[in-house]
């Protein structure tokens, strides 16, 4: 099986980016879904209401509560991806397992978090999604439906585009002209399969 990792910061389109690899016949593994799912399991729960406080109302994670806490600082942002990145690696390696017993051959796997987890050691390539902060407020605010500072700290929580383009084979940008990403994403992934 072909992996190729998909990473960036929130906003800037992974999930359109994952979208256009699908119609090339590429199996998805989205990350931020295999966040949510591991969140059901009491335990975590149990870690993250410890840690943070006021996250978890009856038995069910508060995502807005635990960002806004979470994205307050980076040692927040760090401390929440020491719990949290270990068991969705491994909810992605059981994953990646099923797929490569159904015979899928090319795998895109949408990890903003990609290198921080270590996840990219099992990519044969890594795309970064990139793009200006500002088009990237514009929709988190409008997919988040965020306050301004919640907005704020979680522009501040992002790595700087230079830990992206310095990691990542290849950087593209959508910077909202999406016939342009769609060409040169189905360029670069109808490539990435053929090398």
């Amino acid at each position: 099986m072909k992996i190729i990792g998909l990473t960036g910061p929130s906003g800037t389109g992974k999930t359109t980016l994952s979208d256009i690899a699908t119609s090339l016949g590429y199996a998805i593994i989205d990350c931020d879904k295999v966040a949510r799912e591991v969140t059901t399991n009491p335990q975590l729960l149990s870690t993250l209401e410890n840690e943070f406080g006021g996250v978890v109302i009856n038995g069910v994670l508060d995502r807005k509560a635990l960002a806004e806490k979470a994205f307050a600082n980076k040692d927040s942002t760090e401390r929440l991806n020491s719990i949290m990145l270990p068991i969705i690696s491994a909810a992605i390696d059981e994953k990646i397992e099923k797929l490569k017993i159904a015979g899928v051959e090319y795998l895109l796997l949408d990890a903003p978090t990609l290198y921080e987890s270590g996840e990219n050691k099992r990519c044969d390539a890594v795309i970064a999604l990139l793009a200006s902060e500002e088009i990237r407020a514009r929709r988190i605010k409008f997919r988040d439906n965020l306050t301004p500072s919640q907005l704020d700290s979680r522009l501040k929580a992002a790595k700087p585009d230079i830990f992206y383009k310095e990691r990542a084979e290849y950087t593209l940008y959508n910077n909202g002209d999406l016939s342009e990403l769609q060409t040169e994403a189905l360029n670069l992934l109808k490539k990435l399969k053929e090398r």
